[in-house]
């Protein structure tokens, strides 16, 4: 990384969990231009500015964020990240990983 550090950035015990769910394709893909773990720090930078796409700053990945946000989207990655996370955090409190009651 050749910048600042932002709030957003994602530390290392968050890209090992995240990093799994994040990879469409491997790592060293030749359409792969730039660092995976920089454009998953910008998509948080976003959120959590709520800035929009324009307004990114330059040292972050150009127009390929949006991009890969969409793809992301479209394969369903966000919605898996959180169902196995809660699964995870219910096993940890010792409960079932799937609740047994409806309402």
């Amino acid at each position: 990384m050749n910048r600042r550090a932002y709030p957003s950035d994602v530390r290392d015990e968050e890209w090992a969990l995240v990093l799994p769910y994040l990879t469409l394709t491997p790592l060293e893909a030749p359409q792969r231009k730039y660092d995976l773990r920089e454009v998953w720090g910008a998509l948080r930078w976003m959120v959590r500015t709520g800035a929009q796409w324009d307004y990114l700053p330059h040292d972050f990945p150009p127009h390929i964020v949006q991009a890969q946000a969409y793809r992301w989207m479209n394969r369903g990655v966000f919605e898996d990240l959180v169902h196995d996370l809660r699964m995870t955090l219910r096993m940890l409190q010792g409960k079932a990983a799937h609740p047994s009651a409806a309402i």
